[in-house]
Formats: structure tokens, sequence, C-alpha cells
């Protein structure tokens, strides 16, 4: 189940904003055991617990041995959203790196996935010269800060905040104020 049915059924309001994960990835990417070099994280361990969480709550995982960059994907989410495709972007930006592996530094990567989601590629590429979503993105990482966003997804509700992918009902009773999160005061 997707944002559109829990707005459905609960009728909130849902307001993405993007959060700066590894802001130090180079365009080209790194790989896994790279990131977490020297923090003592087993890379197997993790994606171990990722894919059993992402099956549970359907999530679409591949195996993904890289990371890369997803500050330009995050304006080009800011510029679809303006053109009522905010969530359609989303979608398939969200598939193509988790599932697929694919660079979404690259703006070739970001026209393609702006095509499948019914927007023109050419003013994806246009869209991604132009600062204003540049400035969205930044406004939207200083709000992060703010709440103290340290994982995603992260859901604020109400000053409550939950981290980690949720199943739908546990979304549901979190917005209706039962679920399990800590405050903000």
């Amino acid at each position: 189940m997707g944002v559109a049915v829990l707005q459905a059924e609960t009728g909130v309001a849902v307001r993405w904003t993007g959060f700066p994960l590894h802001p130090e990835t180079p365009p080209d990417g790194t790989t896994l055991e790279e990131l977490f070099a020297g923090r003592g994280i087993d890379v197997e361990t993790v994606l171990a617990r990722l894919r059993r969480v992402a099956a549970e709550v359907g999530v679409p995982l591949g195996d993904r041995r890289r990371t890369y960059n997803s500050r330009r994907a995050q304006e080009l989410a800011r510029w679809a959203q303006s053109r009522g495709f905010g969530d359609a972007f989303r979608e398939r930006a969200f598939r193509a790196y988790f599932a697929e592996g694919r660079n979404l530094w690259l703006p070739e990567e970001l026209a393609r996935i702006a095509e499948a989601a019914g927007l023109p590629g050419l003013e994806a590429l246009d869209a991604l010269a132009d600062p204003r979503w540049a400035q969205e993105v930044d406004a939207d990482w200083a709000r992060a800060r703010r709440l103290e966003v340290n994982a995603v997804p992260t859901h604020v509700f109400g000053g409550r905040v939950a981290a980690g992918f949720l199943p739908h009902d546990d979304l549901v009773r979190f917005v209706g104020g039962a679920g399990k999160e800590r405050r903000r005061e």
C-alpha cells in the first residue's frame, strides 16, 4: 500500500522532505563496504536486515552493492512535485535506486526516470540547472536537521517522530496517535 492509500484512509496530507543521507558520496558512487569502513558495521548483516524489512512492508529492493549521491534526484523530485508528478517521480526514482541500483547523480538517468513518470526528459534536464530546486532542497535539509532526522524514511506527525519502514497498519496508527515513537517537545 502506498502514500495515496494512507492519505485516503486517514485524510492526512503528506509532505515529502529531502534528507542528506551520505551527501559526501562522490558522483560515481561508492561501495557499501567503503561507505561503512571503520564504523564496525557488517554490510552483509545490514543488507540482510534491510531485505527482511523491505519484504515485510512490500518495498522493492534489489541486490544493490553501491550507493550513489541522491542530491540531484531530490532536486528533480521538487520540480516533479511542482508539475503534479511528485509521487510518480519519487516512486520511479526509489525503484531505480533501491531495486535497480541506478546512479541517481547522473542527469541522463534522472531524465529517463522523469520520462517514466510522465514528464518530458529534456525539461527535466533543464530543471536540474534551475537553482530554485537546489534552494528548495537546501530548505528541506535544514528542516530535516531541525527535526533531528537521522534515518530514511522518517515519519513526522503531530510532533511525533518514527523512523524506519513501517507496515501500513502501523502508519495508520501512527497518524492516529497510537504509534510507538518518540515525542518532540
